[in-house]
């Protein structure tokens, strides 16, 4: 029932196969080698195809800089997260110079994933995985707890107490609830 918290900060960055942009991977849950969940931030640094994972949805967001194309969107800072089958590993356009950038992925058949934006309190039942993304920081409320969270942070908790619970803070958030 307790909160964990990662900045990207925090995260030594992995250069990606293709040399195209570098990862920070915020968590992979419940363990890296095989994982349900893996959220990160990376860094675009040039056009290219995503990776393909098959049997995953992913969502994406872009965080900083001007935007990417993927298929017929073209994504900015505050756009709507999309979401994808992480199987089609679209080609990736950058709109103008490098982007950072949002990734949950969550492979189907093993649990359900909801994804909504942080501009509301979250009230019970909470799933038994709980994240908060944070773009900007801000404060996660919990049952009264207050946790501090830093730019491009990433809160999370399993088995979440039944409590209310909200964001205070600018900029874009997703809460991000798993349960099987």
């Amino acid at each position: 029932m307790s909160w964990s918290i990662i900045s990207a900060d925090q995260v030594a960055p992995q250069r990606w196969k293709n040399n195209g942009g570098w990862t920070r991977e915020l968590l992979a849950w419940p363990h890296p080698a095989q994982w349900t969940l893996r959220i990160s931030v990376a860094d675009i640094e040039a056009d290219g195809p995503f990776s393909a994972f098959e049997g995953v949805q992913r969502w994406f967001a872009v965080l900083s800089g001007h935007g990417v194309r993927l298929y017929d969107y073209e994504l900015h800072p505050g756009s709507e997260i999309l979401s994808f089958d992480g199987a089609l590993a679209p080609d990736c356009e950058l709109v103008d110079g490098p982007t950072r950038d949002f990734n949950l992925m969550h492979r189907r058949g093993q649990g359900r994933m909801r994804v909504q934006v942080a501009d509301e309190p979250l009230a019970p039942p909470l799933g038994q995985w709980l994240g908060l993304f944070s773009a900007a920081g801000g404060t996660l409320v919990h049952g009264g707890r207050r946790m501090p969270l830093a730019p491009l942070s990433l809160a999370w908790c399993e088995q979440p107490a039944a409590q209310p619970l909200s964001f205070e803070g600018q900029g874009s958030a997703w809460w991000m609830s798993w349960s099987e």
